[in-house]
């Protein structure tokens, strides 16, 4: 690890006088610290925000909620309100990580945490995304974690967070303080920044904004709420494909069908067009397959991620089967909750 100064921040336009291109924020540091440690990320300064005061409440916003950008995963996974009105993000944030870890990632840091892709880790070989204009090795590389929608020219690589997947089907929107002390809010769809041809600029962020909360809109009720992750191996591994949803059924008619999905995009990942095609219909499984389909209509694979496709489509199937109550074999991790 690089040498690097260390500033704590007393409130948040302290924080934002440290920060500049050479700077990163700190919270939890459980990606930070590891990049770091492989010289990935080699920040002159870091700026502790831990001891600004109410960035670690979850407090009612409107109908909704706002969770500041201090809360560690676990505390937002176990709170009563979000188990009960928001059960895909509880979900999503349990099937993310060990206990530990979710001890102490925060919020704010795991929309912001870095791709899994192993070539932006590893500083031998070429990534765009680490070191702009190199190239991407993981194009004929090992494939198998990697992107196949959103992706570009330049990058392949998903983004890794389950929460930002929950987060995103819910519509939540992330509050920033500006440097001149005003705030602004952004969706998660204009937070996050396709690769282009500039895959290391990930977010609209600027180097001296400061994620401050996300903000939870008003529940969907009565609702069906799943999130259903496929991964290698049962616990603590990154996501081959997760789709989360939530979904409504009223007269036999689908009136409510919104999903997010992760492992298979440059940013989770939403279609409008393929909830579209499910909302006044009547369930069933060829409905849910075509929906699929046009999912991954514009997909580029690599052949070690090719799977992907057919495996995104069935979880996709499965997901919907059971939210609407028909009955289809499906694989993967399922966790289906509803909102009466």
């Amino acid at each position: 690890m690089r040498p690097f100064d260390y500033h704590r921040a007393t409130d948040l336009d302290d924080a934002s006088g440290h920060l500049n291109a050479s700077t990163q924020i700190i919270a939890g540091g459980t990606n930070l610290l590891d990049l770091m440690k492989l010289q990935v990320m080699t920040p002159q300064q870091l700026v502790d925000i831990n001891r600004i005061d109410g960035l670690d409440r979850i407090e009612p916003e409107g109908e909704g909620l706002r969770i500041g950008a201090l809360v560690p995963n676990s505390d937002l996974a176990g709170d009563e309100r979000i188990r009960r009105n928001y059960p895909v993000l509880s979900r999503a944030l349990l099937a993310g990580a060990s206990g530990q870890l979710r001890n102490k990632a925060t919020t704010g840091g795991n929309l912001l945490q870095r791709t899994r892709c192993p070539y932006f880790y590893e500083t031998a070989m070429p990534c765009n995304k680490r070191d702009p204009g190199t190239g991407c090795a993981a194009r004929g590389g090992a494939t198998r974690m990697n992107a196949v929608l959103g992706v570009s020219e330049h990058c392949i690589a998903a983004h890794p967070s389950d929460m930002a997947v929950g987060m995103r089907v819910l519509g939540a929107e992330v509050e920033i303080r500006r440097a001149d002390g005003s705030h602004t809010r952004k969706t998660l769809d204009e937070l996050y920044s396709l690769p282009g041809e500039r895959p290391d600029i990930e977010t609209t962020l600027s180097p001296d904004d400061i994620i401050t909360a996300v903000i939870l809109p008003a529940p969907v009720a009565p609702s069906v709420q799943s999130y259903r992750k496929v991964r290698d191996r049962a616990s603590y591994a990154f996501a081959l494909v997760s789709v989360a949803a939530v979904v409504q059924v009223e007269g036999g008619k689908i009136t409510r069908a919104d999903l997010a999905f992760g492992g298979i995009a440059s940013r989770p990942w939403r279609d409008p067009a393929v909830e579209a095609m499910l909302v006044g219909e009547t369930p069933s499984i060829d409905l849910f397959r075509a929906a699929g389909k046009r999912l991954v209509a514009a997909a580029e694979t690599q052949p070690g991620n090719a799977f992907k496709l057919p495996m995104v489509r069935r979880t996709l199937a499965g997901v919907l089967a059971e939210a609407t109550g028909l009955s289809e074999p499906t694989t993967g991790t399922d966790n289906v909750g509803e909102i009466a």
